[in-house]
């Protein structure tokens, strides 16, 4: 037998420096892992242990090598659930997928560090990646929230109830911290360390037990009354972004609506259902206020406006059953790259631009409208992604929520799903009913509890007539906002000042 030969220090420290393409893999796994978590193949409540092979990859790795496994989880994860971005070019999902997954390495960068002084914990490692997907909700370009891992147990009631506590970014704590639990009771067990297996253990029953007790105790809304409520889906055609421009669809949703009968209290017109501005178009003006009259009902439309820059704004408009505009609404958060492009003038020469001739301005204030007396507000497409801007909506009284939407740039893709699923998690946080009008489709109703129902198939000329409920009172999240990554942030600064005390460990990875 051959004798082993020793491996000096130098050479053990060359090997450690360089990254495991075993934990590389396993945090490509995690990735797609996490990716059908989510609508189309919504395989949700696996979300629960698929982000365990990425943090064991984390375990004993080094900051920049933790960094590197987190970057391999988000391209692979992103890549599964935002797939249909590449419908504005590769120039687009290139930069973004990039760009949020460079919040995951970071991470694996922060737990990796806090880790060599000796400070590994599951609920550390779940602070850490509430406050980053915070951040990646509000940056760059006002951030984008759309894949948060919450969002995966959009179908789950319990989920939901815990949204309704913490909002979406609760849920994704809980997510991480039962992954890292679950990783520890694994390794615990198979190394034979019982005090481990039981804190393990430990942690993982009081999650279940803390997640049944808000369950059960879910807020429940006071009902003001019941709406009727009819959103025409005027759009059959699968068009070309590029053809989508001169698409006429006002004629094909007055013929919805012409099929009316009877008495509304609210019609809804989704996002880019109008080819021109009512205000200005008074032929249109008369048609929607004709409309209002013969149903006694508000009708709400979308257009596009004039701005007072010589710009134009994405509007939603409320004509009450007088035939009067009780106001307007102008979509703040709007989409860069698709509603308005940074640095245009540096960025000219890609030809994927051509498809956004102009930018839109931003609305500079929220609307509270009415229909049958009851307060509302609405959101317009992108927006319904931002927990906090609904929750702003429902602190000014509205009693329900309506989300007008435009999602058929994105084809037959899983977008509208996910769309859906968030206005699911904005119901659960908020205690309100969220009214999904889409021009295209997905086209819901989703209750005050994150239900979905009355839902349509994309691509096809329908009507949705719902009783809605209209209600009232606060749910912990719109009384306290996002305070899980306030305590987040909180937690990580304590960590931070006891990590700067203590020496640095070796890595093993």
């Amino acid at each position: 037998m051959t004798p082993a030969v020793p491996v000096s220090g130098r050479t053990a420290a060359t090997l450690r420096s360089k990254p495991s393409f075993t934990r590389l893999a396993a945090a490509l796994i995690a990735g797609v892992l996490t990716g059908l978590c989510f609508p189309p193949v919504g395989l949700g409540p696996l979300v629960l242990v698929a982000v365990v092979p990425l943090l064991w990859a984390w375990r004993g790795a080094r900051p920049a090598h933790a960094a590197l496994y987190g970057f391999a989880y988000g391209i692979a994860a992103y890549v599964v659930v935002i797939p249909w971005i590449r419908y504005f070019g590769y120039v687009a999902i290139v930069p973004l997928v990039v760009a949020m997954s460079v919040y995951v390495a970071g991470a694996g960068a922060l737990v990796a560090a806090y880790a060599r002084r000796g400070i590994a914990s599951p609920f550390l490692t779940a602070s850490i990646w509430v406050v980053l997907e915070a951040l990646r909700g509000r940056f760059p370009f006002g951030g984008f929230p759309w894949a948060d891992l919450g969002v995966a147990l959009h179908d789950v009631p319990a989920a939901r109830a815990v949204a309704s506590v913490g909002g979406t970014l609760l849920v994704s704590f809980v997510v991480v911290a039962v992954n890292g639990l679950v990783l520890d009771l694994a390794l615990a067990v198979r190394t034979h360390v019982g005090r481990a297996a039981v804190l393990a253990g430990i942690g993982i029953v009081g999650i279940v037990v803390a997640t049944v007790v808000l369950d059960a105790t879910r807020f429940e809304p006071t009902v003001t009354g019941r709406l009727r409520v009819a959103m025409l889906q005027g759009d059959d055609e699968q068009l070309p972004l590029a053809q989508q421009v001169n698409q006429p669809l006002t004629e094909k949703h007055f013929e919805l609506a012409a099929k009316l009968r009877g008495q509304y209290d609210l019609i809804v017109f989704p996002e880019s259902s109008l080819d021109t501005d009512p205000e200005t178009d008074t032929l249109l003006r008369d048609r929607i206020v004709e409309l209002a009259k013969e149903h006694d009902a508000a009708v709400l439309v979308n257009a596009r406006t004039p701005a007072p820059d010589g710009r134009y704004r994405n509007t939603n408009l409320l004509y009450t059953a007088s035939g009067r505009l009780q106001g307007t609404y102008s979509k703040q958060h709007l989409v860069p790259f698709g509603e308005y492009v940074p640095w245009r003038d540096a960025l000219s020469w890609l030809p994927e631009l051509r498809q956004v001739p102009y930018d839109f301005e931003a609305g500079r204030s929220r609307t509270l409208f009415r229909a049958a007396g009851h307060p509302f507000e609405s959101v317009i497409c992108f927006e319904s992604a931002f927990g906090p801007l609904v929750r702003d909506a429902v602190h000014d009284g509205a009693q329900f929520i309506v989300v007008s939407t435009n999602n058929r740039s994105y084809q037959r893709s899983a977008n509208t799903e996910q769309h859906v699923a968030l206005g699911q998690m904005r119901a659960a946080e908020t205690g309100r009913a969220v009214l999904q009008a889409s021009v295209s489709g997905i086209t819901a109703v989703i209750d005050p509890d994150g239900s979905v129902h009355d839902t349509t198939k994309l691509f096809e000329s329908a009507i949705v007539k719902a009783s809605v409920p209209p209600a009232t009172g606060e749910t912990l999240y719109v009384r306290f906002g996002d305070w899980v990554v306030l305590l987040c942030a909180i937690a990580i600064v304590a960590v931070t000042v006891v990590a700067i005390r203590r020496p640095i460990k070796t890595p093993t990875a």
